[in-house]
């Protein structure tokens, strides 16, 4: 009975789906697995964002503006965000269409989208630290 237990046991850990993303094998597999980085990339990048917003926001309240009515640190920011996150999505797609219409295309995609996000919150970090 006990051994029944453990053959039981056994195979149903067996049953258990490994990670994919270890050794991706299909196209389908590598779509998955290109998306789920670019996710984690835009999750830091949204939470460096958070981070350095603040400082932003920061920076404009002990901002004199006697002689100065350009925009603040935050609006110029914002602004630059916006601008990234249109040029990310563009130019990743023009990447995919290189592929356009095939299995590869989100492949493609994902990993630009997940290689510019990089960059781009290695910058804002860097924003907010300069001085």
């Amino acid at each position: 009975m006990i051994g029944l237990v453990f053959l039981l046991a056994a195979g149903a850990a067996a049953a258990e789906p490994a990670d994919i993303c270890a050794e991706p094998i299909t196209q389908a597999d590598m779509n998955e697995c290109a998306a789920r980085d670019y996710a984690e990339a835009d999750e830091a990048l949204n939470a460096q964002w958070s981070r350095t917003a603040e400082v932003m926001r920061e920076r404009d309240r002990q901002l004199d503006r006697t002689y100065d009515d350009r925009p603040g640190y935050f609006d110029t920011l914002l602004a630059a965000q916006r601008a990234w996150l249109t040029y990310r999505d563009e130019h990743c797609a023009s990447e995919g269409y290189l592929f356009r219409g095939g299995s590869m295309e989100p492949l493609i995609v994902s990993t630009c989208k997940t290689s510019l996000t990089q960059e781009r919150t290695s910058q804002l970090a860097d924003l907010m630290s300069a001085e």
